[in-house]
């Protein structure tokens, strides 16, 4: 008998686990003893706050990250395949959105494994539960392109594809470039442009705001190295 690939959301911040994860989530990650991670130090951090630090000794950990070939991906799934349970861990959020699990997910899936995902947060449908922009037709587009030139470009096309299809659009930076990416949205986006900020979600600095792009202008909030999450809306 094979066994079960869980995925598991981590937090989203350092609030108490309690406030996001529900007790049947808890209960599962609590039975497993093999966890597919991109970073060691954050996964022993997220299953010591769920109270497993006198098991961690226990713990075999599989590492999924940019430094994993390819070739060594299908090995992550070998103590399944052998009849263990075992967890896709993301580093926040949920595993396989914004993140590198996928790739396991769906080799689980070629090779017979039952896949269950277990519920928690997520910062993508959080952020556009909060926005008020359309929820019935969205599209999240992962990073922007880091040169200027070229993440400006982006820009006015997913702005030209949300004014035809009336689609949101997501996205995110990397935390340090959060300013950045801020001062290109408010100067290239259309002043009416619904632009909807996202920063420190779950967490005690959580900041949720939606309004036309001219109102940003003089009321920009920090967003350096703060994990957000950006959307807007060109409604006409």
């Amino acid at each position: 008998m094979k066994g079960t690939l869980f995925l598991i959301p981590n937090l989203l911040s350092d609030s108490n686990p309690n406030m996001s994860l529900p007790a049947e989530t808890v209960s599962r990650i609590l039975e497993l003893r093999y966890f597919i991670i991109e970073e060691e130090r954050a996964a022993r951090r997220f299953l010591v706050r769920l109270g497993m630090k006198e098991l961690l000794s226990e713990i075999e950990f599989g590492f999924l990250n940019e430094h994993t070939q390819p070739d060594q991906v299908m090995n992550l799934l070998q103590p399944i395949k052998a009849g263990s349970h075992g967890g896709v861990l993301s580093e926040a959020g949920c595993p396989g959105v914004a993140d590198p699990g996928s790739e396991v997910v769906r080799l689980a899936h070629e090779q017979g494994i039952q896949v269950k995902p277990l519920t928690g947060p997520s910062s993508i449908l959080l952020a556009l539960m909060a926005s008020g922009l359309n929820g019935q037709r969205f599209s999240f587009h992962g990073y922007l392109p880091i040169k200027a030139p070229d993440r400006i470009r982006r820009i006015k096309d997913l702005e030209q594809r949300s004014k035809q299809l009336g689609e949101t659009q997501l996205f995110i930076e990397a935390p340090y470039r959060n300013r950045q990416l801020m001062t290109d949205l408010i100067a290239h986006l259309s002043p009416d442009t619904l632009l909807s900020v996202s920063a420190g979600l779950n967490s005690d600095k959580e900041y949720i705001r939606t309004a036309p792009v001219w109102q940003w202008h003089n009321n920009v909030p920090d967003l350096h190295k703060i994990p957000t999450v950006f959307l807007f809306l060109k409604i006409n």
